[in-house]
């Protein structure tokens, strides 16, 4: 369903650990809107997960994404980039 690039998955790892919540925490990853511009892609920490989250590990870092959110992220890529436009993760969605 989503896969990470090795850079992502080492960033999400270290930040786990600054944040003290390695292996109890997920990265909750889900889309919003629609409109003009098109879908938006969205990540945040996930402490707590709901029933009916998929979670999904991938080389260690524990994936939640909600079920309406499921379907339009089935092939994405999430990536840490780190260059002189910005730092941060992306997601890319074929």
């Amino acid at each position: 369903m989503i896969t990470m690039t090795d850079k992502a998955t080492e960033k999400a790892k270290a930040l786990f650990e600054e944040k003290g919540v390695a292996g109890q925490a997920g990265l909750r990853v889900f889309v919003v809107g629609g409109g003009c511009s098109g879908y938006q892609y969205g990540m945040a920490l996930a402490r707590e997960f709901d029933d009916e989250d998929l979670i999904v590990e991938y080389a260690g870092i524990k994936l939640v994404v909600d079920p309406d959110s499921a379907p339009l992220l089935d092939g994405a890529e999430i990536d840490y980039v780190d260059d002189l436009m910005k730092a941060g993760f992306t997601i890319y969605n074929p």
